[in-house]
């Protein structure tokens, strides 16, 4: 059985039941939404595939739940800081802390999110939790014009974590 899921148009991700997976396939996860306090709060290691994860708890799930690992996420928060000579660097600011993104020369359309104060969307590679989360930018989006990202964000979070399997 295969099943398309469409994350806000950034990709179109495949996943298979294992009975159907081709041996030593690996499926793409779609990012998890994440708040900077849980990467920071997290356990690191190496996955199956050599790409660091990051073990967390998920948000206002309980002591029983189980812990989410992650190595692509999904965070927003606000543009504090643009370091570099060539604009290489970000630190953003969400709700519970700072966080660092790399690569954002790299990316489509990263440039003009670039200026403190915004409201922006990244979506990366977790490259490290602590000290201080860092994430390698895959994809960037203003989400300045509409109030209703910031508002509505952290719910968002507590929402997909809880339906995650």
């Amino acid at each position: 059985r295969t099943r398309k899921v469409n994350i806000c148009n950034f990709s179109s991700v495949e996943s298979m039941d294992a009975s159907r997976r081709a041996p030593g396939a690996v499926v793409q996860s779609p990012p998890v939404k994440m708040l900077s306090s849980q990467l920071r709060e997290g356990q690191t290691s190496l996955g199956p595939t050599g790409k660091l994860v990051c073990t967390v708890k998920r948000q206002r799930c309980g002591a029983a739940a189980a812990p989410l690992e992650v190595s692509l996420v999904w965070m927003q928060g606000t543009v504090v800081e643009v370091k570099g000579d060539d604009s290489t660097t970000v630190l953003l600011l969400d709700e519970t802390g700072t966080f660092s993104v790399t690569g954002v020369d790299h990316i489509p359309k990263g440039s003009p999110c670039l200026s403190q104060g915004k409201y922006v969307m990244v979506m990366g590679t977790v490259q490290s939790c602590t000290p201080e989360p860092v994430l390698r930018a895959v994809k960037m989006a203003d989400l300045s014009g509409n109030p209703t990202h910031r508002k509505g964000w952290k719910l968002e979070v507590i929402d997909l974590q809880q339906t995650l399997p």
